[in-house]
């Protein structure tokens, strides 16, 4: 919704309304919304920060001991995703040959999704979703029966 200033909106009431007690009544009514409003914005809980995280299948657990890190991307569905690394390092090669990519070129693939442009990546039919590393999780894939578990 479109916020307005309240000297604008006195301004245009004036403008409209020739009774200035019946002007005053809604102001002071437009102030005791706002004050309520504000109100409730200072009791609301403060926003829960967030973070992204990959779950990786891991019935037999090989991964559980180990620290592993990735990077969220998109390809066109009919696409092989053996491709993606390609992409992103073509993708690489073209920004390293601009004058920005000369001055500081990207050499690992966390750099590249980091730094390059979408404009890069988009020309080679890829689209990074995250652009700093995430934590991969390594699950079981089951849903444990009972509460016990």
């Amino acid at each position: 919704m479109p916020k307005i200033d309240i000297e604008t909106l006195k301004f245009i009431l004036q403008r409209n309304e020739p009774d200035i007690r019946k002007i005053a009544g809604i102001m002071q009514e437009i102030e005791m919304e706002l004050k309520a409003e504000e109100e409730e914005k200072a009791l609301r809980p403060p926003p829960v920060k967030k973070q992204n995280v990959i779950m990786i299948s891991d019935p037999d657990h090989i991964y559980r001991d180990k620290d592993i890190v990735g990077w969220i991307a998109q390809i066109p569905e009919d696409d092989d995703i053996v491709t993606s690394a390609s992409r992103i390092h073509s993708a690489a090669h073209e920004f390293n040959t601009t004058p920005k990519g000369i001055r500081m070129p990207v050499e690992t693939v966390g750099e590249a999704c980091e730094v390059i442009s979408a404009k890069f990546l988009k020309e080679q039919n890829i689209w990074i979703k995250s652009k700093t590393p995430l934590r991969v999780l390594p699950i079981d894939n089951k849903i444990p029966t009972n509460h016990s578990e």
